[in-house]
């Protein structure tokens, strides 16, 4: 089974057999409860008691939001940290404090993870080749940590310069914080991140310090809740690389389950793009709370050497996955200009929108759609959730009476800005990196996007949106269907003019420790994949493109095709003609990614559901682009092979599908949604 937790429903998708079960449920503050709700609904569809359902459970895959929390919210716990003498200000001297040019009074500076009370300076040094100029002064260092702790810290971070080098040092200090103070939890660079650049090694070290006490928590938690039901296999937590590892391991390093869930998604439209041979895809995951995008060429997704987390630079690889506040609970609002705004901030599910009923008063994009007719009130998760239209238009009129509006333009100008937003984010992944959007297919899938994805697409000029038969619990089912990754890196300066034996010994050592982790994980031998990358640049240029390398040694052979392979993948990156290709390429960092091939095998069939007439019914609805009341007809499901001319709306248990004047949907032999857009113009 796969578990996304959002913000303001947990997702499940269950293989059991030859049936493929789905199920929504609110999110709860603590997580846990959430997660042993929409497990309860999928047992009962399974008609199984509570230990059958638990202790058949062969594979589960968690999402979860709870380190996208703490970071997107800065809700962090008390963090110290230790580093280098002579280099406390490394987080605030940051890359320069640079804003926009036209305002000398921005701030552009990342928000302070971790007190400069907290940080302590420490007598130690090693040199760029990784030669201890001078061990770490463990007096010092015991005054030092007996400080942070008398300031109550929570964890402790440890980056000291160039200890991906060396860590003799940083090991050092942490056996004296395991001696001083057993049960903390202490993150250290050269373990977690151990690449050049201090400042992202540094802000990397603290977040996840940050996390682990929050994540220890909550796993120690959901744990016990699982095995006192009878849970017997291993829980698996998704990665922000694009696999999952194994609870023990995932809380080593916690900040790598930042947007875990989202990431499933991506993973999801990556296998349904290989099982249709789509070529391109974007991708469009509108939840309650946020809207995010990702890019899949030739089956393959782009992953992000120096990834952003929240507000934060780090040095860790991730799914390159672009996200804005706009989603199903999104508040609409009035600016200082008397202008209205959508989002980002988000009613989740408590009090949730305003037609929930469970206390909220704030219009949302629910509410909106709820108001213009989109949702049936009386169908909502296939009508196990009664919504009140009453209370979203009353939560509606909030913003349309300071604007002169009726509700009805009101709504209708919150889908529209809604829209805008989301496709202003698709631009940004293709248009802004010089693709043109006209060749892609984009899937579309969240429970709230089927609303919003045809004309998402108009606008972005897509012709063809793909709408997966199980979309609205999409990301529960890329993670159901995802793989064990475990990923080793290390900095390894190199040259084309240098010997390919240097650089193979620096594969060769990730490698080893890979195979490590695949016997740790008892992962089966014909199981097993390596992946080799490095990350490359042009001398003179100050970051990196990646790069996969063949799989085999590395010789001197192979030098003319890697090269080759990087100059591809640079000009995919920036541009044809943008590689300067009489300069010598540098590698600067190795890596080798462990891949244990965990699949479901065939997703099983969606059941489909069809009224006894056929499913088609008329309503009237407020047309989203235009404001205007029209009647439409409503199809509850949609038989396979059959087509169907819009405007019309497709009810789904969990999902609606609006198909604008001019497109047609049709369902293929998958259930799969087909939506076709006419060319502009």
């Amino acid at each position: 089974m796969g578990v996304d937790v959002g913000g303001t429903f947990t997702d499940t998708v269950v293989s059991a057999g030859s049936e493929l079960i789905r199920a929504k449920a609110y999110s709860t503050k603590d997580v846990t409860s959430g997660i042993l709700a929409v497990l309860g609904r999928a047992r009962e569809q399974l008609e199984l008691d509570e230990a059958t359902f638990f202790g058949s459970i062969e594979k589960f895959v968690l999402g979860n939001t709870i380190v996208t929390n703490v970071i997107d919210e800065l809700r962090f716990p008390s963090v110290g940290l230790l580093t280098t003498a002579g280099f406390k200000d490394t987080l605030r001297i940051a890359r320069s404090n640079r804003g926009p040019s036209r305002d000398a009074h921005a701030n552009s500076a990342p928000p302070e993870i971790v007190d400069r009370r907290r940080i302590a300076e420490v007598a130690e040094r090693v040199d760029v080749e990784g030669v201890v100029l001078r061990e770490l002064d463990r007096e010092q260092a015991r005054a030092a940590i007996a400080g942070l702790l008398d300031q109550g810290v929570e964890a402790i971070a440890i980056c000291f310069l160039w200890s991906f080098k060396n860590p003799a040092n940083e090991q050092a200090a942490a056996a004296l914080v395991r001696e001083l103070a057993p049960d903390l939890p202490v993150t250290l660079s050269s373990e977690l991140a151990p690449v050049y650049r201090e400042y992202e090694r540094m802000v990397t070290t603290v977040l996840d310090a940050a996390c682990k006490p929050v994540v220890a928590e909550h796993f120690a938690q959901l744990d016990a809740a699982l095995r006192e039901r009878g849970l017997r296999s291993g829980l698996k937590l998704m990665q922000v690389d694009g696999g999952f590892l194994s609870v023990d391991e995932a809380g080593k390093t916690p900040i790598k389950m930042f947007n875990s869930g989202p990431v499933g998604g991506v993973e999801g439209a990556r296998r349904l793009g290989d099982q249709l041979g789509l070529r391109r895809v974007v991708t469009a995951d509108m939840g309650g709370t946020s809207f995010d995008a990702a890019i899949i060429s030739d089956g393959a997704y782009r992953v992000l050497p120096r990834a952003e987390m929240g507000q934060f630079p780090t040095a860790l690889t991730a799914v390159d996955i672009s996200s804005i506040g706009a989603g199903g609970g999104s508040i609409a609002w009035i600016d200082s200009r008397g202008l209205m705004r959508v989002g980002p901030t988000s009613a989740g599910s408590v009090p949730g929108p305003a037609c929930y009923a469970r206390g909220g008063e704030e219009p949302t994009v629910t509410d909106a759609t709820v108001a213009m007719g989109l949702i049936d009130p009386g169908y909502f998760l296939g009508g196990t959730i009664a919504l009140d239209r009453d209370r979203a238009r009353a939560a509606i009129e909030r913003v349309a009476t300071p604007l002169r509006y009726d509700v009805d333009e009101a709504a209708a100008g919150i889908y529209r800005l809604t829209t805008v937003q989301m496709a202003n984010a698709i631009r940004a992944l293709t248009v802004n990196r010089g693709h043109d959007p006209r060749e892609f297919t984009m899937v579309s899938f969240g429970g709230a996007c089927g609303l919003f994805a045809a004309e998402i697409a108009r606008e972005c000029d897509v012709a063809r949106l793909v709408v997966p038969a199980a979309a609205s619990v999409f990301s529960a089912f890329g993670l159901l269907h995802s793989d064990s990754i475990f990923t080793a890196v290390q900095t390894t300066p190199w040259s084309f003019a240098q010997s390919a034996e240097e650089l193979e010994r620096a594969f060769a050592a990730l490698e080893a420790r890979v195979q490590e982790w695949f016997g740790a994980d008892q992962i089966a031998p014909d199981a097993r994949e390596l992946v080799r990358e490095a990350d490359m640049k042009f001398a003179g240029q100050v970051f990196e493109v990646t790069s996969q390398l063949p799989a085999t040694a590395f010789t001197d052979d192979l030098k003319a095709a890697v090269r080759e392979r990087f100059v591809a993948d640079y000009e995919a990156e920036f541009g044809e003609g943008t590689a300067w290709t009489e300069a010598e390429v540098l590698v600067t960092n190795t890596r080798v990614k462990g891949i244990g091939r965990f699949g479901a095998g065939d997703p099983a069939p969606v059941k489909l559901l069809l009224d006894d007439d056929g499913g088609q019914r008329r309503r009237e609805i407020v047309e989203p682009m235009t404001g205007r009341r029209r009647e439409v007809e409503v199809h509850r499901g949609l038989p396979l092979g059959e087509r169907r001319a819009g405007p019309c709306i497709v009810e789904e248990p969990d999902t609606n599908l609006y198909v604008p004047d001019g497109a047609a949907i049709e369902r293929d032999a998958q259930a799969n949604y087909i939506i076709d857009l006419p060319a502009r113009g």
